[in-house]
């Protein structure tokens, strides 16, 4: 069964597409990653990290609203978030390929 990314609670039709060219097509697909492995490839894939882009990935996989994240969890997620970004955005690309990924011009893996 393929279910669509967006049927997934506070992830719409933009979050779907990121998932897509980092090679995420259904909902089952990204409950079966998790939330950290997903975000890895989403930054793998050329996205833009964003924390708030990762704890709303976290809470819609736990079937929770976008804003629920508060307090001690937001810390934790906030951790966890820096050493996805740490190990995955633009890994292995030298300070030209950094920049010319920034304003586009780098095609993003599929």
């Amino acid at each position: 069964m393929s279910t669509a990314i967006s049927t997934i609670r506070n992830l719409g039709p933009a979050y779907e597409e990121s998932c897509k060219r980092a090679g995420i097509h259904t909902a089952e697909e990204l409950r079966a990653l998790g939330a950290d492995e997903a975000y890895a490839r989403l930054l793998g894939s050329g996205s833009k990290p964003h924390f708030i882009g990762y704890y709303v990935l976290v809470m819609a996989l736990q079937g929770r609203p976008w804003n629920d994240c508060k307090g001690e969890e937001k810390k934790a997620l906030r951790q966890r978030f820096d050493a996805i970004k740490a190990q995955r955005f633009d890994n292995n690309r030298s300070e030209l390929e950094r920049i010319l990924n920034q304003i586009g011009v780098i095609e993003k893996p599929v």
